[in-house]
C-alpha cells in the first residue's frame, strides 16, 4: 500500500513523525507536546458533540 492510498490519520502520523525527525526534536518533548494536541482535539470533538446534541434536541422539541 502507498502512502497516498493510505488513510489520511496514516499519512498525517508520517507528515508528523517526519517534521519532528527532520527537526531533532526531543521524544519525550515530543511526546508531551502530542498529548497537548490529543486533549485540544478530544475537547473540540466533545464540543462538536455537545453542539450536535443541542441541535437535534432544538430540532425536535426536546
Amino acid at each position: 500500500m502507498s502512502l497516498a492510498s493510505a488513510p489520511k490519520h496514516v499519512q498525517l502520523a508520517v507528515d508528523l513523525i517526519q517534521l519532528l525527525e527532520e527537526n531533532h526534536i526531543d521524544p519525550q518533548t515530543a511526546i508531551d507536546a502530542l498529548a497537548i494536541v490529543s486533549n485540544d482535539c478530544q475537547q473540540k470533538l466533545q464540543a462538536n458533540n455537545d453542539n450536535d446534541h443541542d441541535v437535534t434536541a432544538r430540532n425536535s422539541g426536546v
